[in-house]
């Protein structure tokens, strides 16, 4: 790949990185958004986010919000598992929403997408998704980071906005400078929820969180397998592992 420009948005600064099939929007050295003309999956976090949403009572949800859209990688893939599904997103950054719409084809996807700050949006909001996704994180000096601790208010307007048999997914950094924000977010999330569940994939450096009041295992994720054309894509699909928190 090759880098093409570099772009300081009000919130971030991202170069932009090019191949003939391949776009990747990345922010201090990690990327941060992923477009392939041919594929879908890269065995990072937006695969597990991805798979996340198909966990819930619906094993095939009819509505989506996304806090934290960037490039729409995970709503790529959903929206490839999802064809009928209705996908809505809130970012906070204008510009790289309009980077993604020249770049990574973002309006093919057909998604609602609000621009505004994600929390105060949601504590507003009364409108039930099947799935809820919590993907809200800055991008800091050094690191990213997420902007608001957990506190009951963000839970409640969170939960809020789960439908009826919907899942709440969290998807969180790890590694070292992020084990408290980890460990605090399974801790919150299996106090409110009854059954909470861990998506991990060995190339990731994420894990990603899924609660409900019902959360399928892993053997839900295989019907969806057979849609993916690239052998690439059925590899990383495979290899996401679903384990119950306890």
């Amino acid at each position: 790949m090759r880098r093409t420009g570099t772009v300081h948005t009000r919130h971030q600064s991202l170069e932009i990185w090019k191949s003939d099939l391949a776009t990747e929007f990345r922010v201090e050295g990690a990327v941060h958004a992923w477009f392939h003309r041919r594929r879908f999956l890269t065995g990072l976090a937006w695969d597990m986010i991805a798979a996340a949403a198909l966990l819930g009572e619906r094993p095939a949800p009819r509505s989506v919000l996304m806090l934290g859209l960037a490039g729409g990688t995970a709503f790529r893939i959903l929206r490839h598992l999802l064809p009928d599904c209705r996908l809505t997103a809130v970012d906070i950054d204008p510009e790289i929403v309009e980077l993604a719409r020249e770049h990574m084809d973002l309006d093919a996807l057909g998604i609602e997408v609000v621009i505004g700050d994600a929390y105060p949006w949601l504590e507003k909001n009364r409108r039930s998704f099947d799935v809820v996704i919590d993907d809200i994180y800055l991008a800091g000096k050094t690191d990213v980071f997420r902007p608001r601790a957990w506190d009951s208010g963000l839970l409640d307007h969170l939960s809020r906005a789960v439908a009826p048999g919907g899942v709440l997914a969290v998807n969180l950094v790890t590694g070292a400078g992020h084990r408290t924000m980890q460990s605090l977010t399974r801790r919150v999330l299996k106090e409110r929820f009854p059954v909470v569940r861990s998506l991990k994939s060995a190339e990731a450096m994420n894990e990603v969180l899924v609660a409900g009041n019902s959360v399928a295992t892993r053997g839900r994720l295989a019907t969806s397998k057979d849609t993916f054309a690239d052998w690439r894509d059925v590899a990383y699909w495979d290899r996401i592992q679903v384990s119950r928190v306890s």
